[in-house]
């Protein structure tokens, strides 16, 4: 059976990566303690890089979403400083899309 992870792991939130990470190590852990537990040393290693990649991926949503609201932020304070040519620019980006639109439309067979 053929399993493509690159396509998935895209598509998939920060939580189900790190379940996935999860089961990874689990599964390992029960390879190794198969073949005899003399790898306990690596599992520790193994153990300790996936928590600290959990860590990056926690700081790097956190610094995200920080981003994108400072963003919203920021729009917004421009959007009420600026009210009329906010909506100068947000009817011109209407008529734009909607004559993007009715032109793809009439192209179609």
């Amino acid at each position: 059976m053929k399993n493509n992870r690159s396509e998935t792991l895209a598509t998939e939130t920060p939580q189900e990566l790190l379940e996935i990470l999860r089961q990874l190590v689990s599964e390992t852990e029960h390879l190794l303690a198969e073949a005899g537990g003399q790898a306990e040393e690596k599992m520790e290693d193994l153990r300790a890089r996936i928590d600290h990649a959990s860590e990056l991926l926690r700081e790097f949503r956190d610094s995200t979403r920080q981003k994108i609201i400072a963003g919203a932020r920021r729009a917004d304070e421009t959007i009420r400083s600026h009210p009329y040519e906010s909506l100068a620019v947000s009817l011109g980006f209407g008529v734009l899309l909607g004559a993007l639109l009715r032109r793809s439309n009439n192209h179609r067979p």
